[in-house]
């Protein structure tokens, strides 16, 4: 039986990045030394999207709004070199309190601000990172086509945007969206049905999987079904793996080539990562995992 086909790179615009990311949503030590050697091992690794955003630092630790941004921006202005290895992502449209803005002028603020922060003068991949409701998708689609004329940004995605605000948002831009970023693990298979994999592969862009390993409850099992982790576990002992490396390589697994983006700040846990990239599952295991996670057999 063929197992699911798989790369171990992926096409983001004109990127080529790894199959794993390295988000900064935890990168909230005080210590930009040991900051820093959390990223280099992870661009050693072939982690080279880095992936942030301007509201990272609210929580985890952080010292408030931007402030992971800030340490990363201080990890680029110590070892500027560390910038041409990486393919630098960064959000924006939360405001703490509003709770969406993506007008043409908050988005203009905030990817500026994000610029400062990050020490740098532009992102290679600048997306909204949650849809805000009441913005024209003309007005928000106008805003990015100014950074990209201004040079600010190089291509453009959206995170947690469902397939019609995607399309909404791309019939008024003569750019293409490169990228949507939305939750997808084994024990969050939504995405298989709502159209989100299903319109990467048509257009082409990136899927790019924030909290693959469900914000740390697949390794613990904390709050999953117990269907999930018996099925999980299973294909682990089959395959001589660990859950995580199973759920991964789940993810890993769609034809959609999604990109996993994890948060660990532990560099053995980035390596485990990557080596999930070559566990190569069966239809017949990627089809038990998703009717454990749906708690509903297939017809």
């Amino acid at each position: 039986m063929d197992s699911v086909r798989r790369m171990t790179t992926r096409t983001l615009g004109p990127f080529t990045v790894g199959s794993i990311a390295f988000g900064c949503w935890r990168l909230t030590t005080p210590s930009t030394e040991e900051a820093t050697t959390l990223v280099e091992a992870a661009l050693d690794l072939g982690c080279n999207l880095v992936d942030t955003a301007d509201v990272y630092g609210l929580d985890w630790g952080g010292t408030g709004f931007g402030s992971c941004e800030e340490r990363l921006g201080a990890i680029l202005s110590a070892r500027p070199g560390l910038r041409t290895r990486m393919v630098l992502a960064t959000k924006g449209g939360i405001i703490p309190g509003v709770p969406y803005d993506s007008s043409p002028s908050a988005i203009t603020a905030a990817c500026e601000a994000s610029l400062r922060r990050l020490c740098v003068d532009h992102v290679d991949l600048y997306q909204i990172h949650r849809p805000d409701m009441f913005a024209h998708p003309a007005e928000v689609a106008g805003a990015l086509t100014s950074l990209h004329e201004r040079g600010l940004i190089g291509c453009i995605g959206v995170s947690n945007h469902s397939a019609a605000q995607v399309s909404a948002l791309q019939a008024h831009l003569a750019l293409p969206i490169v990228s949507v970023q939305n939750e997808f693990s084994a024990a969050h298979v939504t995405p298989l049905r709502d159209g989100t994999l299903d319109q990467a592969m048509q257009h082409g862009f990136a899927m790019l999987a924030w909290s693959p390993l469900a914000r740390g409850a697949i390794p613990t099992g904390d709050g999953l079904r117990v269907e999930l982790t018996e099925a999980l576990d299973r294909i682990a002992a089959d395959r001589g793996a660990d859950r995580s490396t199973v759920a991964l390589a789940f993810v890993l697994s769609h034809p959609s080539a999604p990109v996993a983006i994890i948060g660990t700040q532990r560099a053995e846990r980035i390596r485990a990562a990557v080596a999930a990239a070559a566990l190569r599952l069966e239809r017949s295991e990627v089809y038990a995992i998703v009717q454990a996670a749906e708690g509903v057999r297939l017809p």
